[in-house]
């Protein structure tokens, strides 16, 4: 995790929570004028997240940024719920969704490939087990670059 983004995620992780809400994670994406710092937000109220607590976490989450400063140049600010294709960020989170049908890419080749899709059996040490095409496949959480939930209907 680079510094800007552990000194980002030390700002916003406590207001998120602070508001009653859990920090999901976030994505900063780079781009010049057209930069995007997005944060996920989730709940365990039975509503789920709606329009107005992304506001409300946006209006907060701009406040300290603004007071702060800690990007330079033009940003966009998005709050949103993970949705049903959830990214998944930390090793708890590939915990509660054991079961369910990810795509993964990694930073570097495992085996030789870099995207894998299967369904997440475990979480071992700080590795993520899944099984593909029933080979499982012991992933360490480090080399995971972006994980999703695939959503099944």
């Amino acid at each position: 995790m680079s510094t800007k983004f552990a000194q980002l995620e030390e700002l916003i992780r406590p207001v998120v929570e602070g508001l009653g809400f859990e920090f999901w994670g976030m994505e900063y994406l780079a781009k010049g004028k057209d930069s995007v710092l997005r944060i996920f937000i989730d709940t365990d109220a039975e509503k789920g997240i709606d329009v107005e607590d992304c506001a409300q976490v946006s209006r907060q989450v701009s406040a300290i940024l603004d007071v702060e400063d800690p990007i330079s140049g033009e940003y966009n600010l998005e709050v949103s719920s993970p949705g049903m294709d959830r990214p998944l960020y930390e090793l708890s989170q590939y915990q509660r969704f054991i079961g369910s049908v990810v795509a993964l890419r990694l930073r570097v080749p495992f085996d030789g490939r870099r995207k894998f899709k299967g369904q997440l059996t475990g979480v071992e040490g700080d590795e993520v087990v899944l099984l593909v095409d029933n080979e499982e496949y012991l992933l360490p959480i480090e080399l995971i670059e972006k994980a999703n939930i695939v959503p099944q209907f």
